[in-house]
């Protein structure tokens, strides 16, 4: 194109050259590449995807067509209730008193203000199996924060071996995504590595401690023992009882030597004060221990505490057991009598949960 500049102005000049401009780079993009196709509508290169990555995103489209799969069968489940109650109050055979009640909105007041911390660095001590009943746990420790009325801010630490690789494996690391909760890699020492200060706020629970705890503060952090071992160092313990006074105290009390090891206060739930007539040695889950902490924030009292967690109706039948067959004339050691690895207990044989339950 000739342009005669003694006719333009310096603006009409400079808009036909940017008119020019597009106009070849339109004639470009328009040029078939080498398979015929035009330059702008040639496909572009997508970035290949590792294996795991398409494993990941393989569960991802299951889980999702599991869920649709489910909702479409709840709605179709509600849907059908609902008829046949429609149905019955037509027809005069509806009894209102079984009719559900819509479920009252749950009352959120502000967090608690203390932090609950579960020390997960006892994973080499763990079978496959046991760590996947402490995941389990955990979840459910997570389930009973998120419905409380004041909840704590929840911390996992040490979270790393088989423990890891199966939280990662649930729901495509969903516990990376929980409300008020956090998970280190690292130990629980953490906590001060910045601010000694804070060393002298944290109070690591275990059934082996000589100090009762008698009140929670919202300025203090409390240290559960994450670890499960479905009463395989109870069997060992029975059959070596002959051995067992010899055993060193580091040998039975994991938590215990951890927390005196970390120079941190240590304390035991007040369960002998308020359920003394129990006898035996009973084991607590993670999510057991923490729902009593999560009670006593709400009723400030360790006994409701205590039998809201625990059915109130398995002490009276242990109680009521116990009385009939005690001979304290003849009184023995129990054979289940065992030093609790540095898990928090209870006293009562009963309150054993089904495997896969916890």
């Amino acid at each position: 194109m000739m342009i005669d500049r003694s006719r333009c102005t310096s603006g009409t000049i400079m808009a036909t050259l940017q008119d020019e401009r597009t106009h070849t780079e339109n004639i470009i993009k328009e040029q078939p590449d080498e398979n015929g196709v035009p330059g702008d509508l040639a496909p572009e290169e997508s970035p290949r995807l590792s294996k795991n990555a398409m494993k990941k995103a393989a569960r991802r489209e299951r889980a999702e067509a599991v869920k649709m799969e489910r909702r479409a069968r709840e709605k179709a489940s509600r849907k059908e209730k609902k008829r046949a109650i429609a149905a019955k109050r037509a027809a005069g055979e509806l009894d209102e008193d079984d009719v559900p009640k819509p479920k009252k909105p749950r009352i959120v007041g502000p967090p608690f203000g203390g932090r609950v911390v579960v020390d997960l660095g006892f994973d080499e001590k763990m079978t496959e199996k046991e760590v996947q009943s402490l995941c389990s746990q955990l979840a459910y420790t997570y389930s009973a924060n998120r419905q409380a009325g004041n909840p704590f801010k929840l911390l996992f630490t040490a979270i790393n071996g088989k423990t890891k690789a199966r939280m990662d494996s649930l729901s495509d690391g969903a516990y990376q995504r929980w409300s008020h909760t956090e998970s280190w890699e690292e130990g629980y020492e953490r906590l001060w590595a910045e601010d000694p200060a804070v060393k002298d706020t944290v109070v690591y629970l275990t059934a082996d401690s000589d100090v009762e705890l008698t009140e929670l503060k919202p300025d203090e952090t409390y240290v559960i023992g994450g670890i499960c071992d479905h009463n395989r160092l109870k069997v060992r313990a029975v059959r070596l009882r002959c051995v067992q006074a010899v055993l060193t105290r580091k040998e039975k009390n994991e938590c215990y030597n951890k927390a005196t090891a970390s120079g941190i206060r240590h304390a035991r739930l007040p369960i002998g004060t308020y359920l003394s007539e129990l006898r035996t040695r009973k084991v607590l889950t993670v999510n057991q221990c923490f729902e009593i902490l999560v009670q006593w924030v709400e009723t400030r009292d360790w006994e409701s505490a205590f039998y809201a967690v625990i059915p109130k109706r398995k002490f009276e039948e242990h109680f009521k057991n116990s009385k009939k067959d005690h001979d304290p004339a003849r009184e023995e050691p129990a054979e289940d009598e065992v030093h609790d690895e540095g898990k928090l207990v209870l006293s009562i044989e009963q309150l054993e949960e089904p495997e896969g339950e916890a």
